[in-house]
Protein backbone atom coordinates (compact mmCIF):
# COMPACT_ATOMS: atom_id res chain seq x y z
CA UNK A 1 0.00 0.00 0.00
CA UNK A 2 1.41 3.37 -1.16
CA UNK A 3 2.00 5.96 1.59
CA UNK A 4 -0.15 8.54 0.45
CA UNK A 5 -2.66 5.77 0.79
CA UNK A 6 -2.05 5.22 4.15
CA UNK A 7 -2.19 8.97 4.98
CA UNK A 8 -5.52 9.37 3.13
CA UNK A 9 -6.73 6.57 5.53
CA UNK A 10 -6.15 9.07 8.03
CA UNK A 11 -8.27 11.79 6.45
CA UNK A 12 -11.18 9.12 6.24
CA UNK A 13 -11.47 8.02 9.24
CA UNK A 14 -12.89 10.71 10.86
CA UNK A 15 -15.98 11.46 8.78
CA UNK A 16 -16.77 7.97 7.80
CA UNK A 17 -17.13 6.86 11.69
CA UNK A 18 -18.97 10.50 12.48
CA UNK A 19 -21.76 9.56 9.38
CA UNK A 20 -22.21 6.21 10.65
CA UNK A 21 -22.75 6.94 14.42
CA UNK A 22 -24.62 10.17 13.22
CA UNK A 23 -27.21 8.06 10.48
CA UNK A 24 -27.39 4.88 13.57
CA UNK A 25 -28.03 7.51 16.02
CA UNK A 26 -31.29 9.07 13.73
CA UNK A 27 -32.84 5.59 13.28
CA UNK A 28 -32.17 4.13 16.53
CA UNK A 29 -35.73 3.81 18.66
CA UNK A 30 -35.47 5.28 22.26
CA UNK A 31 -31.80 6.53 21.56
CA UNK A 32 -31.60 10.29 22.55
CA UNK A 33 -27.82 11.72 21.22
CA UNK A 34 -28.27 14.33 23.62
CA UNK A 35 -28.08 12.03 26.64
CA UNK A 36 -26.57 8.26 25.57
CA UNK A 37 -22.95 7.79 24.26
CA UNK A 38 -22.28 6.84 20.59
CA UNK A 39 -20.98 3.31 22.11
CA UNK A 40 -24.10 2.38 23.06
CA UNK A 41 -25.02 1.79 19.35
CA UNK A 42 -23.42 -1.25 19.84
CA UNK A 43 -26.27 -2.72 21.80
CA UNK A 44 -28.92 -3.80 20.82
CA UNK A 45 -30.09 -5.93 17.81
CA UNK A 46 -28.27 -3.52 15.45
CA UNK A 47 -25.38 -3.26 17.27
CA UNK A 48 -22.96 -4.77 14.88
CA UNK A 49 -23.15 -1.26 12.89
CA UNK A 50 -21.40 0.57 15.28
CA UNK A 51 -19.12 -2.40 16.49
CA UNK A 52 -18.08 -2.69 12.64
CA UNK A 53 -17.61 1.58 12.68
CA UNK A 54 -15.46 1.14 15.59
CA UNK A 55 -13.30 -1.75 14.40
CA UNK A 56 -13.28 0.36 10.72
CA UNK A 57 -11.98 3.77 12.13
CA UNK A 58 -9.30 1.75 14.17
CA UNK A 59 -7.96 0.04 11.35
CA UNK A 60 -8.37 2.99 9.11
CA UNK A 61 -6.43 5.11 11.76
CA UNK A 62 -3.96 2.09 12.39
CA UNK A 63 -3.11 2.82 8.59
CA UNK A 64 -2.69 6.34 8.98
CA UNK A 65 0.23 5.50 11.89
CA UNK A 66 2.29 3.51 9.86
CA UNK A 67 1.69 5.92 7.07
CA UNK A 68 3.02 8.34 9.89
CA UNK A 69 5.70 6.29 10.84
CA UNK A 70 7.32 6.70 7.63
CA UNK A 71 7.10 9.90 6.52
CA UNK A 72 5.93 11.73 9.43
CA UNK A 73 7.38 14.87 11.62
CA UNK A 74 7.33 13.03 14.74
CA UNK A 75 7.55 9.38 15.29
CA UNK A 76 6.67 9.71 18.90
CA UNK A 77 3.31 11.36 17.30
CA UNK A 78 3.10 8.02 14.90
CA UNK A 79 2.96 5.70 17.73
CA UNK A 80 0.03 7.83 19.77
CA UNK A 81 -1.92 7.24 16.34
CA UNK A 82 -1.20 3.60 16.42
CA UNK A 83 -2.14 3.51 19.95
CA UNK A 84 -5.28 5.67 19.65
CA UNK A 85 -6.26 3.20 16.54
CA UNK A 86 -6.02 -0.01 18.61
CA UNK A 87 -7.82 1.49 20.93
CA UNK A 88 -10.91 2.05 19.15
CA UNK A 89 -9.88 -1.54 17.74
CA UNK A 90 -10.17 -2.78 21.68
CA UNK A 91 -13.42 0.02 21.78
CA UNK A 92 -15.27 -2.14 19.00
CA UNK A 93 -14.20 -5.38 19.93
CA UNK A 94 -15.12 -5.42 23.61
CA UNK A 95 -19.15 -4.04 23.73
CA UNK A 96 -19.80 -0.64 26.22
CA UNK A 97 -22.24 -1.24 29.46
CA UNK A 98 -25.79 0.36 29.10
CA UNK A 99 -25.59 3.50 30.26
CA UNK A 100 -28.04 6.24 31.34
CA UNK A 101 -31.18 4.37 30.71
CA UNK A 102 -30.57 2.84 26.99
CA UNK A 103 -31.30 0.51 25.96
CA UNK A 104 -34.58 1.17 27.59
CA UNK A 105 -35.13 -0.92 31.07
CA UNK A 106 -31.76 -1.10 31.97
CA UNK A 107 -30.14 1.10 34.76
CA UNK A 108 -28.91 4.61 34.78
CA UNK A 109 -25.14 2.31 35.87
CA UNK A 110 -24.34 -0.60 35.61
CA UNK A 111 -24.72 -2.18 39.01
CA UNK A 112 -22.26 -4.83 38.36
CA UNK A 113 -19.90 -3.85 35.59
CA UNK A 114 -18.80 -7.04 32.83
CA UNK A 115 -15.33 -7.64 31.61
CA UNK A 116 -16.31 -6.70 28.19
CA UNK A 117 -17.29 -3.14 29.61
CA UNK A 118 -14.44 -2.96 32.03
CA UNK A 119 -12.14 -3.60 28.78
CA UNK A 120 -14.41 -1.20 26.58
CA UNK A 121 -13.84 1.77 29.42
CA UNK A 122 -9.89 1.27 29.20
CA UNK A 123 -9.69 0.94 25.71
CA UNK A 124 -11.65 4.39 25.19
CA UNK A 125 -9.73 6.10 28.08
CA UNK A 126 -6.47 5.10 26.45
CA UNK A 127 -7.51 6.27 23.06
CA UNK A 128 -8.52 9.54 24.08
CA UNK A 129 -5.18 10.23 26.05
CA UNK A 130 -3.25 8.70 23.49
CA UNK A 131 -5.14 11.36 20.89
CA UNK A 132 -4.63 14.06 23.20
CA UNK A 133 -0.80 13.93 23.98
CA UNK A 134 -0.62 13.50 19.77
CA UNK A 135 -2.40 16.88 19.63
CA UNK A 136 0.39 18.24 21.74
CA UNK A 137 3.20 16.69 20.06
CA UNK A 138 2.69 17.03 16.43
CA UNK A 139 2.14 20.98 17.54
CA UNK A 140 5.97 21.24 18.08
CA UNK A 141 6.59 19.96 14.22
CA UNK A 142 5.53 23.06 11.10
CA UNK A 143 3.99 26.28 12.08
CA UNK A 144 3.13 28.40 14.69
CA UNK A 145 -0.50 28.86 13.74
CA UNK A 146 -0.83 24.95 13.26
CA UNK A 147 0.77 24.86 16.82
CA UNK A 148 -1.98 26.98 18.05
CA UNK A 149 -4.86 24.97 16.75
CA UNK A 150 -3.22 21.40 17.75
CA UNK A 151 -2.65 22.80 21.41
CA UNK A 152 -6.18 24.01 21.83
CA UNK A 153 -7.32 21.09 19.80
CA UNK A 154 -5.88 18.53 22.89
CA UNK A 155 -7.24 21.33 25.38
CA UNK A 156 -10.50 20.84 23.88
CA UNK A 157 -10.95 17.38 23.46
CA UNK A 158 -9.50 16.05 26.97
CA UNK A 159 -12.02 18.77 28.59
CA UNK A 160 -14.79 17.53 26.64
CA UNK A 161 -14.47 14.25 26.73
CA UNK A 162 -13.75 14.68 30.28
CA UNK A 163 -17.07 16.71 30.89
CA UNK A 164 -18.71 13.58 28.80
CA UNK A 165 -17.78 11.25 31.63
CA UNK A 166 -19.08 13.00 33.58
CA UNK A 167 -22.48 13.04 32.22
CA UNK A 168 -22.11 9.38 31.93
CA UNK A 169 -21.63 8.60 35.35
CA UNK A 170 -24.77 10.49 36.03
CA UNK A 171 -23.31 13.75 37.32
CA UNK A 172 -26.59 15.80 37.73
CA UNK A 173 -26.10 19.08 35.73
CA UNK A 174 -23.96 16.95 32.73
CA UNK A 175 -25.95 13.78 32.51
CA UNK A 176 -28.73 14.87 30.01
CA UNK A 177 -26.16 16.45 27.64
CA UNK A 178 -23.52 13.90 27.63
CA UNK A 179 -23.80 12.58 24.22
CA UNK A 180 -23.79 16.01 22.99
CA UNK A 181 -20.79 16.43 24.40
CA UNK A 182 -19.16 13.53 24.06
CA UNK A 183 -20.19 14.33 20.11
CA UNK A 184 -18.29 18.13 20.08
CA UNK A 185 -14.92 15.87 21.84
CA UNK A 186 -15.30 13.60 18.84
CA UNK A 187 -15.58 16.03 16.18
CA UNK A 188 -12.51 18.26 17.65
CA UNK A 189 -10.52 14.96 17.64
CA UNK A 190 -11.62 13.46 14.65
CA UNK A 191 -11.24 17.32 12.99
CA UNK A 192 -7.81 17.38 13.86
CA UNK A 193 -6.44 14.00 12.55
CA UNK A 194 -8.03 14.69 9.51
CA UNK A 195 -6.37 18.26 9.10
CA UNK A 196 -2.97 16.74 10.04
CA UNK A 197 -3.04 14.44 6.99
CA UNK A 198 -4.18 16.75 4.78
CA UNK A 199 -1.53 19.17 5.88
CA UNK A 200 0.81 15.57 5.53
CA UNK A 201 -0.26 15.13 2.34
CA UNK A 202 0.49 18.39 1.26
CA UNK A 203 3.44 19.36 2.55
Amino acid sequence: MGIRLLLACGMAAGPLFTIAYLLEGATRLDYKPLRHPVSSLALGRAGWAQTVNFLFAGLLSLAFAVGLWHVGPSRWGALLIGVWAVALLGAGACRTEPVSGYPPGTPDQPQSPTRAGSLHDLCSLIGFLALTVACFVFAFSNSPGWAIYSVVSGVLFATTMALASAGFSQHQRWVDLGGLIQRISLTVGWTWQTLLALHILHA
